[in-house]
């Protein structure tokens, strides 16, 4: 029976710890859903909309996940949660797009409304310092604009 106590008081303090490690800025479900995305918008700005097509399901996928992980310390709870529904909302109409065989210029509008919802999350859920965006996304927007200066040069 001792064996049995210890275990659950285990299972207990394993449970409880959780949310201190949540708040520590990183949220691998964000780094997820993330990934997918940056790999569908970014080519659907400029009118490449096969990945879309081809993601679409495991973008709704990650997106579900990320809604049902625990939400980081560092972030609106309340505001995190509710906008996370409307992003999961967002990619279950996209990925029925796709399955429709719904235009290119429907997804592309699909998909930016989603990319500007996950915005939504990264920039406005987070408790310290509104507009505050992840290491991630600013090393995006970074690589970014080094490729649009490059391009235009």
């Amino acid at each position: 029976m001792n064996i049995i106590k210890k275990l659950a008081l285990f299972v207990v303090a394993i449970i409880s710890f959780q949310p201190a490690f949540a708040g520590n800025g990183e949220w691998a479900e964000l780094k997820a859903f993330h990934s997918v995305m940056s790999k569908t918008f970014h080519p659907a700005e400029e009118g490449k909309l096969q990945p879309v097509k081809d993601s679409a399901a495991n973008l709704l996928a990650k997106a579900k996940l990320w809604q049902a992980s625990a939400v980081p310390a560092d972030y609106n709870k309340d505001e995190t949660t509710k906008t996370l529904t409307l992003l999961v909302a967002k990619c279950e109409e996209l990925n029925v797009a796709v399955i429709a065989n719904k235009s290119d210029a429907d997804l592309k509008k699909l998909i930016t409304e989603a990319h500007e919802i996950f915005h939504q999350i990264v920039e406005k859920c987070r408790v310290h310092g509104e507009h505050q965006e992840g290491d991630e996304h600013k090393k995006e927007k970074k690589s970014e604009k080094k490729g649009k200066k490059k391009s235009t040069n």
